[in-house]
Formats: structure tokens, C-alpha cells, sequence
């Protein structure tokens, strides 16, 4: 169990083949990064993207720190964007890290569809990568899990629903027997009050 979460939380550092203007900053966030300091790792990583918006390492590792951080909405904004950046530049390579790391963030926040479709976006411009395929297995069966946890809970929903539209029908069935039935004995009453009427007449 503990190789499997350490597995699903393995994040694709990376390689540092950085443009010019950034790679101080970003080599700083690396640093502080690997020390554990992820917050100061941010800001490096910020401080590369004021210089190049653009810059595949600086988005796909300010992901990294933010996922650390488990500001998990926030990494998927930055793995998204690197994502885009590889994608322009045809680099199947860090595209399939970026998409690696966007499942990994959709899954801890148990969006498990959204993990599931960035590790097959993954797997499919990588299709060696065991450990991608792993987590891609991992997230299926959170999936099945999680909705079988839903269905108890619709059920009950469901029964409630057929139970108030029985409730509705039944009052509705009484409402009708009651008005056949006061029907009836208005007919009785003028039946009896004619037969009186006849009574008399023969008198």
C-alpha cells in the first residue's frame, strides 16, 4: 500500500534545459525545491515566469511546488499551461510529464474522470511509462469505488420519490372514493325522498 501512494504521488521533475533570461530563478526554485522548501520554490519559479510567461520548466515545476503545497486547483492551472506550452513546440516528451502530473493532481482531489483521461492523454504519447499505466489502473478503481458509495445514496433518493408519488395517488384514489361515495348516498337521498313523495301521493 505504501509503494502504491508512493507511486501515484511520484511527481515527473523537469529536465533543467532552461532559456537564458529564467535559469537563474528557476535553477533557485530547484534548489529550494529539492531542500523541501516548496513555498520558496514558488516564488522562484513566479519570479521565471514574470521574466518568460512562456517557459515550459517554470510552469511545469511552479506545478510541482503548488502540488507539494497541496494547492492542488492551483498546480492543475500551472500543469494546464505547460501542457500548452509543450504541446506548441511538438515535445511529446514534457507534454506526457505535464499530463502525468495533472492526473496525479485531478486524482488526490478524487476527481478520478479527469485522472483518468490525463493519464491516457499520457500514456498515449508514452506508452512505456509503467508508472503512468499504474496510477491510470489506481483511478479506474477509485472511480468504481466512488460510485458505489453514490448509489446507496440514490437510492434512498429514488424511494423517496416513489413514495411520495404513491402518496400523491393514494390521497388522489381517496379523494375520488370519497366523492363516489357522498355521490351514492346524495343518489340514496333523493331516491328516499322520492319514494316519501310517492308515499304521500298515495295517501
Amino acid at each position: 500500500m505504501k509503494k502504491a501512494l508512493f507511486i501515484l504521488c511520484t511527481l515527473m521533475m523537469a529536465l533543467p534545459l532552461l532559456a537564458q533570461e529564467e535559469y537563474s530563478d528557476i535553477r533557485k526554485g530547484n534548489k529550494a525545491f529539492e531542500k523541501g522548501n516548496f513555498s520558496d520554490a514558488e516564488v522562484s519559479y513566479r519570479r521565471a515566469l514574470q521574466k518568460n510567461p512562456n517557459s515550459f520548466p517554470a510552469l511545469y515545476n511552479l506545478g510541482n511546488a503548488l502540488y507539494r503545497q497541496e494547492k492542488y486547483e492551483d498546480a492543475q492551472k500551472a500543469y494546464i499551461r505547460a501542457s500548452t506550452q509543450a504541446n506548441k513546440k511538438g515535445d511529446e516528451q514534457k507534454l506526457a510529464k505535464a499530463y502525468h502530473n495533472l492526473g496525479n493532481s485531478f486524482f488526490v482531489m478524487r476527481q478520478f474522470d479527469k485522472a483518468i483521461d490525463a493519464y491516457k492523454k499520457s500514456l498515449r504519447l508514452n506508452p512505456s511509462d509503467n508508472e503512468t499505466r499504474y496510477n491510470l489502473v489506481k483511478a479506474m478503481q477509485q472511480q468504481k469505488q466512488q460510485q458505489q458509495e453514490q448509489q446507496p445514496q440514490q437510492q434512498p433518493q429514488e424511494q423517496q420519490q416513489d413514495q411520495n408519488q404513491m402518496n400523491e395517488q393514494t390521497a388522489e384514489q381517496l379523494l375520488q372514493a370519497l366523492e363516489q361515495d357522498e355521490q351514492e348516498n346524495q343518489e340514496k337521498a333523493q331516491k328516499v325522498q322520492s319514494k316519501q313523495k310517492d308515499l304521500e301521493k298515495d295517501w
